[in-house]
C-alpha cells in the first residue's frame, strides 16, 4: 500500500497538539473556596473584657488555631480564594485570655466594639400584634369545625 508521508505528518502533527495545553478560549470552572471561621463585625462587638473561654467561643465559635505553646492565646483565620479571579483574601483575628480563663485583649483584621457601642443599650424588643379583642368583651365567632375529608367521607358513605 502506498501512504504518503504528508499523511504521516499530518497524523503526527494531529498527535502532538492533542498533547498540548488547552486553548486559550477553554477554561476550566473553579469553585470559590472559603475556609476557617467567618467573624462578622457584629460578633466582635459583643466581646467584652472578663468574658470567659465559654462566653467567647459561643459568641465567635471554635478556634481554627489553639497552639500548646500559647495556651492563652486562639487565632480565628479564614481565607477565602475567588475560584473566577484567583484572588486570595485572608483575615486573622486573636483573642488572648489571662491565667484566670478571662478575656484580656483582641487583635486582629476586624475591629472591636468602641466603649460607646458597649455603654449604649440596644432595643431588642418589638411589639407583636396578634389581634386583639373588642372592648365591649364580645369575642368574633369561631369558624364552624370542618367536615371530614374526601376519603374520611368516602369511608363513612360505605359504612367502613
Amino acid at each position: 500500500m502506498f501512504r504518503s508521508p504528508l499523511l504521516h505528518l499530518c497524523a503526527v502533527v494531529s498527535l502532538l497538539a492533542a498533547c498540548s495545553s488547552p486553548a486559550s478560549y477553554i477554561n476550566a470552572y473553579k469553585i470559590d473556596v472559603q475556609q476557617g471561621n467567618v467573624l462578622t463585625q457584629e460578633m466582635v462587638a459583643q466581646l467584652k473584657p472578663g468574658q470567659t473561654r465559654e462566653q467567647v467561643r459561643y459568641i465567635l465559635g471554635t478556634p481554627l488555631l489553639t497552639d500548646i505553646f500559647h495556651q492563652q492565646r486562639w487565632d480565628y483565620v479564614y481565607s477565602y480564594r475567588n475560584g473566577r479571579t484567583g484572588v486570595v483574601e485572608t483575615r486573622q483575628f486573636s483573642v488572648y485570655f489571662d491565667q484566670d480563663n478571662r478575656l484580656v485583649k483582641a487583635t486582629g483584621d476586624v475591629d472591636v466594639a468602641d466603649v460607646d457601642d458597649l455603654a449604649t443599650p440596644k432595643a431588642n424588643t418589638r411589639l407583636v400584634d396578634f389581634g386583639s379583642l373588642p372592648k365591649d368583651g364580645s369575642a368574633p365567632p369561631m369558624p364552624p369545625p370542618e367536615g371530614p375529608g374526601f376519603f374520611k367521607g368516602l369511608m363513612n358513605s360505605l359504612g367502613l
